[in-house]
């Protein structure tokens, strides 16, 4: 191969060559690749490319003993003479051709795949002589498959049309098996034992000699262009490069890398996360944490490999840059706390495992944290990306997590990322800094950037109108964290009472109403006209006025107080609701009212003033919820 680069060698190896090297054990695939998926079609499409020596793509490697080490496996369906053989290449990129090619011209067994349809079936592959020496026909239509008993039959199995299941039916049908390209000769000498002694032998002959020229000598003296990262490349650079050229699979996450790796030490990261058939991982313990048995999933539900990653990499970086500055090191000579996709992949085993235990600890006490804020289900969480820190800080505050003035700084934070929308996107440099900055300020320290540079406008809150803003769900759960109880059942929305009443978010001046009366929708699907009430109680609400509907649900009380309106006008104010502008169907008041009700809720929450519409000051701008979830 000719030298390119410092990085990678480019050149030409011969298919046969790559084929052997995965049958030895010497080209082998690390262990973070998905398994072989291609289909019958796909495959008939590669062997009709190569048989006419057509380009299917160039191969990429990576030299074994470098400084990133993979646990290899082999190729699917190869079994090397040493089952303990070292690689000298690992395959990044073609591991679906080659292994295709190594399943149709290597094993000489049927070859298990599936349809287009992805029916599993089993398979063996075909060349049409005939067909394929006639340049009319196009070489796709000269590759077939057969199935496993090699014939191909009609009318449910009662009519044979292809029978080539002995050597002569191949022979007689002109029908060359794949599985024999590399083993020519064999095939050859059984076509000449059953034709010699026939008038007809020369013609026949020469016809196969073509085959053999124009067909099977572009298979055998097939050359594969092959680009080999050479064993110095890092880890990052492994990363993404397999993300470059695999953009037509599955992206590649740090996790799978730290996988392979940790592997290469004998430590099964996979089973840690995702458990066995009798053992739960972290990730089905995480999803069951704080679950009750009328929920299908607790909170946590949406916490990934990465994540847990992520919390782990924040003790163990903190770890690094305090080891840096008792050493002397100051300014840019301190490593930076980091979750980024470089940090994790760096991350040893030792540090994994030191703080394993930790990190799934401190996601236990953010359940906790958020149930108790409000928060019950994983899609009503503002912000997974937000589980990060919280996690983190929680692990590392311990039971001084339980202190009012504690908890008071932590609620406070939590808030303003909710609030001030600060953890929606590009987040990595915020995790790190409030994982720091947060537990300073425990400690007496100055306040969170978090804290500092959240702010709210008081007209947000027209704009919000679908589930997935943040701060929409933010004042859905503190609503109910303050105690809001249901028009019907008077109960506060406790987690018990939130799943076995199946709990949502609904209209207050219902929807029909609404257009009944010419409201604007993006006026009446505001937040603002939203609050928490069971499913049954919504139902009875329907599309009804207000005042009808209140009046109906007053009529179902069985003890009626002397003012018939002071249990359900104290039930509305638990939602912030002025209940005379509700009975009055007066919308236009009621939502300023409520508005401004809801601004003094976040205050309260974020220990900040929210912005009045008013205000004639430079804030960013926020883009409005257009789009409505389903919601009644």
């Amino acid at each position: 191969m000719s030298t390119t680069g410092s990085m990678f060698t480019a050149g030409s190896v011969k298919l046969t060559k790559l084929l052997d090297d995965s049958h030895t054990g010497q080209l082998q695939l690390p262990e973070f690749q998905r398994s072989w998926v291609w289909d019958e079609e796909r495959i008939k499409s590669l062997i009709a490319s190569v048989s006419r020596g057509f380009p299917v793509g160039a191969v990429m490697t990576l030299a074994t003993g470098g400084t990133v080490e993979f646990k290899p496996r082999m190729i699917e369906g190869a079994n090397p003479p040493d089952p303990k053989i070292k690689p000298d290449v690992l395959l990044l990129d073609g591991q679906q051709r080659l292994t295709s090619l190594y399943q149709v011209l290597l094993r000489n067994e049927v070859i298990h795949t599936v349809t287009p349809r992805r029916q599993k079936v089993a398979r063996w592959f075909y060349i049409d002589i005939e067909k394929a020496l006639d340049s009319t026909i196009d070489r796709d239509e000269a590759v077939i498959s057969v199935p496993e008993d090699k014939r191909v039959t009609s009318d449910f199995g009662r009519t044979v049309d292809l029978d080539l299941s002995t050597r002569d039916l191949e022979i007689d049908n002109m029908m060359f098996p794949v599985s024999m390209i590399l083993n020519w000769h064999d095939w050859q000498r059984a076509y000449i034992d059953r034709f010699m002694s026939q008038a007809d032998f020369e013609e026949r002959f020469t016809r196969i000699s073509e085959f053999h020229d124009f067909i099977i000598q572009n298979v055998t003296g097939y050359l594969v262009p092959v680009i080999e990262l050479d064993k110095t490349t890092s880890k990052e650079a492994v990363c993404v490069v397999f993300e470059k050229v695999n953009t037509g699979g599955k992206a590649l996450d740090a996790f799978e890398l730290i996988t392979a790796m940790y592997a290469a030490d004998g430590y099964e990261l996979r089973k840690d996360w995702y458990g066995t058939t009798s053992t739960p991982g972290r990730q089905r313990r995480l999803k069951d944490h704080l679950r009750l048995p009328s929920a299908q999933e607790g909170v946590l539900a949406g916490v990934g490999n990465t994540d847990f990653l992520q919390v782990v990499s924040l003790f163990h970086t903190r770890d690094m840059r305090v080891l840096a500055e008792a050493s002397g090191k100051t300014g840019k000579e301190l490593p930076q706390v980091s979750i980024n996709r470089q940090a994790l992949l760096n991350l040893p085993l030792e540090a994994y495992k030191k703080y394993q235990d930790k990190a799934e600890l401190g996601f236990n006490e953010a359940a906790k944290f958020l149930i108790n804020h409000g928060i019950f289900r994983v899609q009503d969480l503002p912000y997974q990306s937000q589980v990060v820190p919280l996690a983190a800080i929680l692990a590392e505050i311990g039971s001084r997590a339980e202190l009012p003035k504690t908890m008071a700084k932590l609620t406070e934070w939590y808030w303003n990322g909710v609030f001030g929308e600060l953890y929606g996107s590009s987040t990595e440099t915020r995790v790190a800094k409030d994982f720091i900055d947060v537990l300073k300020w425990v400690d007496g320290g100055e306040v969170p950037a978090t804290v500092h540079d959240a702010t709210v406008r008081a007209d947000r809150l027209r704009s919000m109108r679908m589930r997935l803003s943040a701060a929409y769900k933010g004042v859905n759960a503190l609503l109910m964290h303050v105690g809001a109880r249901d028009f019907r059942t008077n109960q506060t929305f406790t987690n018990t009472v939130f799943f076995d009443e199946n709990v949502d978010i609904h209209h207050i001046f219902p929807k029909d109403w609404c257009k009944s009366q010419g409201i604007d929708s993006k006026v009446y699907d505001s937040i603002i006209n939203k609050t928490p009430l069971t499913s049954r109680t919504n139902r009875i609400i329907g599309g009804s006025a207000p005042s009808a509907y209140l009046a109906e649900l007053e009529s179902d009380e069985v003890d009626t107080p002397a003012d018939q309106h002071e249990g359900m006008d104290i039930r509305l104010r638990t939602h912030l609701i002025d209940p005379k502008l509700l009975r009055a169907d007066d919308f236009e008041n009621f939502m300023r009212a409520r508005q401004a009700e809801l601004v003094k809720l976040i205050e309260g929450a974020t220990g900040k003033t929210v912005i009045p519409e008013s205000a004639d000051i430079e804030v960013e701008s926020y883009a409005e919820d257009d789009d409505e979830e389903a919601v009644a």
